[in-house]
């Protein structure tokens, strides 16, 4: 069984629209689907994504209205990474996120920086050979946009451990010493957005322990784990929830005695509308989610929709105008979008 690097990651949010106008504004992601935290309806599950809805290119968000803002600790995804096509791209984006008023810095030759509610991202040179997962932003061409997921930084307790599970679990190769990756220093992490300690201070940079590459004949993508820093955890917005694995339709009811097998404790088979999960935290304390492609947004909805109508599952529509009370309005981004740009797609 293949794992297709990253699937999904998802994050939390204080505010749906506001994260919808950075997201598709500022990063050039499309919206996809306007749904409902299935767990909790009232909650918007917000989907950017390439143009097509790829797996590998899909940041989610789970708006919980007025939620405090988070830090990034032991047993949580610290950073996410994007991939471009090279230091023209960059640049690129550096000159976009000055005129955007957003602290960015570079490491090595990555681009990092933060989005107004501190969820740190980073932007690095796609070496991967895979497809590039592009949507499509009037402001943005084509061959600096973003081309899907790098992969993500994580903090662990007990890295050993975490480094088993991507191992032995998921398949995951070991890759060079980390001292070959870039840290960050604590005023470049203050500078790009990142949470202060509750003194005030920088957090110190973190040291990079192992990076591994989760990669099949499809996609692959990265993850590094990170020593975890003294400052606890703080769950909230601005913050990764979970990040979820690519993995065949046909090897799906066969992970889970896989997963369970290595002694973590499951979520059982659960489906998602968009694609079937498995949900297990590994030891060092991430959320992790197996997902598949299948059945995938288009099977569910035509584009025509995407963006546009809040998506909800079957079994939670007899309750549209209940769910639909709670949520603020966010309004399609396409819709004031040059008509010329929009048909010339």
């Amino acid at each position: 069984m293949q794992v297709d690097g990253i699937h999904h990651i998802s994050t939390m949010t204080a505010d749906g629209r506001a994260a919808t106008d950075f997201v598709t504004g500022v990063l050039g992601l499309r919206l996809a689907a306007k749904t409902v935290n299935q767990d909790a309806p009232d909650m918007y599950h917000l989907f950017f994504t390439d143009e097509d809805a790829s797996a590998g290119s899909d940041l989610t968000m789970f708006e919980s209205r007025g939620l405090p803002r988070g830090r990034a600790g032991a047993g949580m995804v610290h950073r996410i990474g994007f991939r471009v096509a090279d230091p023209a791209a960059i640049a690129f984006w550096e000159q976009r996120l000055t005129r955007h008023g957003l602290s960015h810095h570079r490491e090595g030759g990555a681009l990092v920086f933060a989005d107004p509610e501190g969820l740190t991202f980073e932007l690095v040179v796609d070496d991967s050979g895979d497809p590039p997962l592009r949507a499509r932003h009037p402001q943005i061409p084509e061959d600096v946009a973003l081309r899907g997921f790098d992969g993500v930084r994580t903090y662990s307790r007990v890295p050993d451990r975490s480094a088993a599970v991507l191992t032995d679990v998921l398949g995951a190769r070991p890759l060079a010493d980390a001292d070959d990756g870039p840290t960050a220093t604590g005023s470049d992490v203050a500078a790009a957005g990142g949470d202060r300690t509750p003194d005030g201070d920088p957090p110190s940079a973190p040291t990079v322990l192992q990076r591994f590459d989760l990669r099949s004949d499809r996609r692959g993508g990265l993850v590094t784990l990170d020593a975890a820093p003294a400052a606890r955890p703080l769950p909230g917005a601005g913050t990764v929830h979970h990040v979820a694995f690519g993995i065949r339709q046909a090897d799906y009811e066969a992970w889970l005695p896989r997963i369970e097998g290595a002694g973590l404790q499951t979520s059982g088979l659960v489906d998602r509308f968009y694609f079937h999960s498995i949900y297990a935290r590994e030891p060092g304390g991430v959320l992790y989610e197996w997902a598949t492609d299948e059945p995938g947004f288009e099977a569910r909805n035509p584009r025509e929709e995407w963006g546009v109508k809040t998506i909800l599952p079957p079994w939670l529509e007899e309750h549209r105008s209940r769910i639909e009370a709670t949520l603020q309005p966010i309004p399609n981004p396409r819709e004031e979008w040059d008509p010329e740009f929009v048909a010339a797609g």
